[in-house]
């Protein structure tokens, strides 16, 4: 994993899991990576219906906050799965 310079104080991964388990509660989410690179999984009912691309928006939009700016504690999202239970 590179070093990637940020001002985020605590864990990365469970303000991930947390941002995304607020716009579908009843995710299960599994995080993976360091570096400022992630990998994460989402199995959630909310993905019904949804396509993946749709899937994958919602999920983003979750975390939005956690890309943006130049020191954002996530650079990438290296890998991002979406499916329902």
């Amino acid at each position: 994993m590179s070093d990637h310079p940020t001002d985020f104080v605590g864990s990365v991964e469970d303000a991930i899991k947390t941002a995304i388990v607020a716009k579908a509660p009843d995710a299960q989410v599994t995080v993976s990576g360091g570096g400022g690179h992630y990998t994460i999984g989402v199995v959630s009912t909310v993905f019904a219906g949804k396509s993946l691309l749709e899937s994958q928006r919602l999920v983003l939009g979750a975390i939005k906050h956690l890309l943006a700016g130049e020191r954002a504690p996530v650079h990438a999202v290296d890998s991002l799965t979406t499916r329902t239970p």
